[in-house]
C-alpha cells in the first residue's frame, strides 16, 4: 500500500507573508494609478481569505471590479510574487527542508496547493524542492477548483492509497477528510484555530511530522 504526504505550500512550507505584502502592495500601486483603487493596500482581508481559491481572491479584495480587471490584477500580483521568490526575498519555514529530506527516505512527498503552475514552479526551483518532492499539483489542473479534488488527482495518478494531508487552512483539512487521509493541521501565519479544531493533529513546528507514523 502506497502512504504518502500530500503539502500545502503558502503558509505551511512557504513563507508567503514574507512576499505578499511588497507583491500586493505593487499591484494595487498599479490600480491607484489607474485610479481603480483609493486608499489602503487590503493585506489584513487578504490574509484572513489566505488559501482560498484565486477567483474568490479578487472577488473578495476587488468586488466592485469588472472580472477583466481582477483577471489583469491576479497576473499583475503573480508577476510580482514570482520576483519575489526568484530575488529569495521569501524563505521556507523553520526546519521544512531537513523535515522533508528526511520525510522522503520513507514516504513520497507531493504538493497540492491552491497556487498558480508558474508561482509554484518558482518556489521549487528557487529551494531546489525537486530534491524531495516527487510531484507538484497546481489548482489550474482542476476544473472544480476545490482543493479535495485536487488531492483525489494527486492520489489517482501517483497509486496512493492512505496518507496525510498537511496544511493551515480548512480547504486542506477538508481535502484531507474528503479523500480518507489523516488530516494535519500547521499553526503557523494564516492559521485560523476555529478551522484546525477540525483536523485530527496540529503541529507547530514541521519537525513534529517526523514523530507522526503514517497508517
Amino acid at each position: 500500500m502506497t502512504k504518502a504526504f500530500i503539502f500545502d505550500m503558502d503558509g505551511t512550507l512557504f513563507q508567503t507573508n514574507l512576499i505578499l505584502e511588497p507583491a500586493l502592495d505593487a499591484t494595487f500601486d498599479v490600480l491607484r494609478t489607474k485610479g481603480l483603487w483609493q486608499g489602503e493596500t487590503p493585506i489584513e482581508k487578504y490574509r484572513e481569505i489566505m488559501g482560498v481559491p484565486l477567483p474568490v481572491v479578487w472577488e473578495t479584495l476587488c468586488p466592485m471590479h469588472s472580472v477583466d480587471i481582477r483577471e489583469e490584477s491576479n497576473v499583475l500580483f503573480h508577476v510580482k510574487l514570482t520576483e519575489q521568490i526568484r530575488s529569495r526575498k521569501g524563505a521556507l519555514y523553520p526546519h521544512a527542508e531537513q523535515t522533508l529530506a528526511t520525510l522522503s527516505k520513507s514516504y513520497p512527498l507531493y504538493i497540492a496547493s491552491n497556487g498558480q503552475v508558474d508561482y509554484l514552479q518558482a518556489i521549487v526551483e528557487t529551494y531546489q524542492l525537486e530534491r524531495f518532492i516527487k510531484g507538484t499539483y497546481s489548482i489550474q489542473s482542476i476544473a472544480s477548483g476545490h482543493k479535495s479534488d485536487l488531492v483525489k488527482k494527486v492520489m489517482q495518478d501517483n497509486g496512493i492509497q492512505d496518507g496525510a494531508v498537511v496544511g493551515d487552512r480548512s480547504s486542506d483539512i477538508q481535502a484531507a477528510r474528503d479523500n480518507a487521509l489523516l488530516s494535519i493541521g500547521a499553526r503557523f501565519d494564516f492559521a485560523q484555530d476555529h478551522e484546525l479544531q477540525q483536523a485530527h493533529i496540529v503541529i507547530d513546528d514541521l519537525t513534529e511530522l517526523l514523530n507522526i507514523e503514517l497508517g
